[in-house]
């Protein structure tokens, strides 16, 4: 019951922790660790460190959930680490760190793709054609130039029942971009006329489970940044020109 407890409370701190950690486990690193699961027997820790914090002990499970503990795994702390100096929040940088994504890596023939302008930077999005933050996103871009834009169907049909066959529609339509525009400015499904049988809708579905994308929008940047949730046009400028210190 304590194990699903933590789990539970790691859960609703997904995007939120951290500290530094060394490559190679210290001997009392290894210890802590063993304690941890001793208390927690269901949990499968992937890492515990030291952090530079005070008898303060850093652990990752499930590849991006972070929470705290003591030397003795008397105590577990959920939740954000603030450095009161500089007001950086430390468990959110790590967890950034930790959700980083190689750009390179994602198979970008299963997106749409849209260039606007020079089209030079470039970021990706997961998206759902009736979440009503993806439609915010899509307007939020319109305002964005000189950028190439990756957009992965992500239709979450527990809540949008009817959006898998929408995005089947704009896949098979002659002009994607244009059906996609249609579709999430104007609500106007694509007629494609003709069966299309093939969609990448399962290599996505597969591609986010592994980056565990939970929710749309999710946005990730050439340099691996990933940011959930709409971004205004502004912010998205910083973003896409590099600058991380809001985040």
């Amino acid at each position: 019951m304590r194990s699903k407890l933590l789990v539970c409370l790691l859960s609703c701190f997904l995007f939120s922790g951290a500290a530094l950690a060394d490559a190679k486990p210290s001997a009392d690193e290894m210890a802590v660790k063993k304690a941890v699961q001793k208390r927690f027997p269901d949990i499968d820790l992937d890492s515990l460190t030291k952090t530079r914090y005070d008898g303060l002990y850093e652990a990752v499970m499930g590849g991006s959930q972070v929470f705290y503990t003591d030397k003795s795994a008397s105590y577990i702390l959920v939740g954000n680490l603030i450095d009161a100096k500089t007001q950086r929040n430390l468990t959110e940088e790590r967890v950034r760190e930790l959700t980083r994504v190689k750009f390179d890596s994602l198979p970008l023939e299963s997106a749409i793709k849209q260039v606007k302008g020079s089209g030079s930077r470039k970021l990706a999005v997961f998206s759902d054609p009736d979440c009503p933050y993806c439609k915010k996103l899509d307007a939020e871009l319109l305002k964005v130039t000189d950028v190439t834009i990756y957009t992965f169907f992500y239709p979450i049909a527990s809540l949008h029942p009817q959006a898998v066959d929408k995005v089947k529609a704009v896949w098979c339509a002659t002009d994607r971009v244009k059906a996609w525009e249609d579709l999430v400015q104007k609500g106007s499904v694509p007629q494609t006329g003709t069966k299309c049988d093939t969609t990448p809708l399962a290599k996505v579905a597969e591609l986010g489970a592994k980056l565990k994308v939970n929710g749309t929008p999710t946005i990730i940047f050439a340099d691996g940044f990933r940011v959930p949730g709409m971004v205004p046009a502004a912010q998205l400028e910083r973003l896409l020109n590099g600058e991380r210190s809001q985040h």
